[in-house]
């Protein structure tokens, strides 16, 4: 029995070592899976630590279009060109006048005198002028105008009606596409025959019509510079030639391009003249002629005259309509007055239209695109008679 006892004691202890053996062996498993603590390392300074680069992501708004706040920032809106806004100095000339008579109780000699005045200093011209007051006198006399308020009304009245009825359009011809309408502007120097075609051709561009530029201005070096920058801006195509070379080749070469592919419009710049030279009228003539040959047809003539020449402009009418006539046909078309918001001399449309029957079909009131006009009678007049 004995020795029974003694091996359950041994069994006892052999199991009780195995099991204190398993729990250290699970416990070193256990340290084995966790993370290791590694011997610590001298720290660097700051200095030395690299920083990682920071990569921006690619911005959906490209460089220098980066959206702003504009809250609160209001554009600046170009004011249209309109007569009464644009032609304070020639309305100047009038206005005094104006004044002087509505402030009198009644109409008399000193009435007759300021009118008077008044409208050759607008240069309306003599025979405007004459025609106009012999009219109203008449209507005072038989005491169908008593007051000097009534007396203004019927000149305004009188001054549009003798504007009215006239053609003003742009004359353009639909038909062959092989045979485009040519567009010629004729002038003496320094009256803007360059912008003014520039303005034009865009006008045209944005009208839906292709359109070609002759520079037939070769004897002024920055002439065609000046037309290609305009082409360059509307979208026009444009036909050079060597600098004081034939005026009339450039405008026959710029038709026949035009007639080959295609292009609506032809508007044909010419060298600025003194109306006294006679070989350059002569010149000028040469040009019409040579224009009417090819394979477009000459739908204008446009005269380009500066607004603050006043009376000298119907001189020039006079000898340009000569210069552009053809075996008795053509001449000029219409005239375009520029710089009109800039003279005191407005009154020069009723002499142009009066004693040269011309329509006068756009005015200039300002530099830019926008500010070449087509003429109407009424806004011009009322914009003399303003008094605001």
């Amino acid at each position: 029995m004995e020795w029974i006892f003694l091996v359950l004691v041994a069994v006892v202890l052999v199991f009780g070592f195995g099991v204190v053996v398993w729990n250290r062996r699970r416990a070193g498993l256990g340290e084995a899976d966790a993370t290791p603590v590694l011997p610590s390392r001298p720290s660097s300074p700051p200095s030395a630590v690299r920083p990682e680069p920071v990569v921006a992501e690619p911005s959906e708004t490209p460089a220098g279009d980066e959206p702003t706040d504009t809250v609160g920032v209001v554009e600046p809106v170009a004011e249209r060109a309109t007569f009464r806004n644009r032609m304070a100095k020639a309305r100047g000339a009038l206005t005094g006048a104006f004044l002087g008579i509505r402030g009198r109780r009644g109409i008399t000699d000193d009435t007759w005198d300021d009118l008077e005045e008044a409208l050759l200093r607008a240069d309306v011209g003599v025979r405007v002028t004459d025609e106009l007051l012999s009219g109203l006198k008449a209507r005072v006399k038989s005491k169908e105008i008593t007051e000097p308020d009534a007396l203004l009304s019927a000149l305004q009245a009188e001054m549009v009606s003798r504007l009215e009825g006239a053609d003003r359009s742009l004359q353009f011809v639909p038909g062959d596409p092989d045979s485009p309408n040519v567009w010629l502007f004729v002038g003496v120097n320094g009256v803007g025959k360059t912008t003014t075609i520039g303005k034009v051709a865009n006008q045209q561009r944005s009208a839906g019509r292709s359109v070609l530029m002759a520079a037939g201005d070769t004897f002024r070096a920055a002439a065609a510079e000046q037309l290609a920058t305009w082409a360059e801006r509307s979208g026009a195509e444009i036909v050079r030639g060597n600098e004081g070379g034939d005026p009339s080749s450039v405008i026959f070469d710029g038709i026949e391009r035009a007639g080959a592919r295609n292009i609506d419009l032809v508007l044909g710049d010419t060298a600025g003249r003194l109306h006294t030279k006679t070989n350059l009228m002569d010149e000028l003539r040469k040009v019409r002629r040579v224009a009417a040959k090819g394979k477009g047809r000459v739908t204008e003539v446009l005269l380009v005259i500066d607004a603050t020449t006043g009376q000298n402009g119907l001189t020039q009418a006079r000898e340009f309509g000569a210069a552009t006539t053809v075996d008795g046909e053509g001449g000029v078309t219409g005239v375009v007055l520029t710089k009109l918001d800039g003279s005191a001399k407005g009154g020069i449309v009723f002499a142009i239209e009066t004693e040269l029957g011309l329509p006068v079909k756009l005015v200039g009131l300002g530099e830019t695109i926008g500010d070449l006009v087509p003429f109407d009678p009424t806004e011009f007049v009322d914009a003399l008679f303003a008094t605001d």
